[in-house]
C-alpha cells in the first residue's frame, strides 16, 4: 500500500495540505523543464511517460480511494498527469511552461467545459479526467499560440 499512497501523493507532495496541488504541478514543469529545456520533448518518450504516469494515478487512485474518499486532495498526481498533457508536443521553454502551468490550474480549479463532468467517473478515472481533459485543453490553447506566434 506504501507503493500506491506514494504515487497517488506523487512522492509526498499530497502531504504538505493547502497548495498541494498547484506544488506538484509547479515540481511537474521543473522536472519537464529540466528534462528537455531549449527544444522539443522527444515525442514518442513524452507520450509514453505521460500514459505510464495516467495509468498509474488510475490505478493509485483506485487503490487510495477506499482509505481516503473520493478524490482527496492528499491524491496530487493527477496534477501531474494534467500537466504533462499541458506540455506535450510544445517546445520547452520559461515562458510556454509558465503559460502552460498557469493555464492548467485555471481549467483545473474553475473546472469549465464539462472538465467538471469528468470527476463522476468511478475510481482512479474519476480522479484523473478532470485533470487529463484541463491538461488536453490547456494544450490546445498553447498550440495555438506557438502556430500563430503569438509570443
Amino acid at each position: 500500500m506504501l507503493f500506491f499512497k506514494l504515487s497517488a501523493t506523487s512522492l509526498g507532495i499530497g502531504y504538505i495540505g493547502k497548495g498541494a496541488g498547484t506544488v506538484a504541478a509547479v515540481a511537474c514543469c521543473i522536472c519537464w523543464y529540466f528534462a528537455w529545456v531549449g527544444g522539443y520533448p522527444p515525442t514518442i518518450l513524452s507520450v509514453i511517460i505521460t500514459l505510464l504516469i495516467t495509468i498509474l494515478g488510475v490505478w493509485a487512485g483506485n487503490k487510495v480511494e477506499p482509505l481516503w474518499g473520493k478524490d482527496h486532495q492528499r491524491v496530487v498526481i493527477d496534477e501531474v498527469t494534467g500537466m504533462c498533457f499541458s506540455l506535450l508536443f510544445l517546445p520547452v521553454n520559461v515562458k510556454y511552461v509558465l503559460c502552460a502551468l498557469i493555464l492548467f490550474r485555471f481549467f483545473d480549479i474553475k473546472k469549465p467545459l464539462f472538465i467538471r463532468e469528468m470527476e463522476h467517473f468511478n475510481g482512479g478515472w474519476g480522479v484523473m479526467a478532470d485533470d487529463v481533459l484541463a491538461g488536453i485543453y490547456t494544450n490546445i490553447l498553447l498550440q495555438a499560440v506557438v502556430a500563430f506566434k503569438l509570443f
